[in-house]
């Protein structure tokens, strides 16, 4: 998919749920890497993350544009448009748009190097660094911690 298939789908998306047009510019960003999108209040323009559409497919760049013009629709009619608005919350569900985007990292690309679980409830943890499991418990229940180092 190219920036000209990915604005005419936007188009289409935003008559059909939102029942107004976009009428600003949608493009594929490479440079964004945790995020699925944004959208940007200065221009009205969105970005989209490109490997939500390579690693994920049609669905959830579907998902991740409704909730980018849930974003856009509201800010242009001048009400609330973060996150925690109630106004967004309501609108994202009407649509049903993602919250959030699945992990866009592969485990290989992921930094981390060493994984702690938790040996009385079974929570997971991620660290860059060794931590000492004597020291430290679970913020979960305060169980015992296992160190494994992962293999990269």
């Amino acid at each position: 998919m190219n920036n000209q298939e990915l604005q005419i789908l936007t188009e289409e998306l935003s008559l059909e749920f939102f029942g107004r047009p976009f009428v600003h510019q949608i493009i594929f960003n490479r440079r964004l890497r945790t995020t699925g999108g944004r959208y940007l209040l200065r221009t009205g323009n969105i970005d989209i993350n490109n490997r939500v559409y390579e690693l994920y497919g049609r669905e959830e760049l579907i998902s991740i544009i409704k909730h980018e013009l849930c974003h856009y629709h509201l800010h242009q009619q001048g009400r609330r448009h973060q996150h925690r608005d109630q106004c967004f919350r309501e609108l994202l569900t009407k649509v049903g748009g993602a919250r959030h985007v699945k992990a866009l990292i592969s485990e290989k690309e992921r930094p981390y190097k060493y994984r702690l679980i938790c040996r009385k409830c079974g929570q997971e943890y991620y660290r860059k660094r060794k931590v000492d499991v004597h020291k430290r418990r679970c913020g979960k229940c305060y169980g015992k911690l296992e160190l494994f180092y992962l293999d990269q």
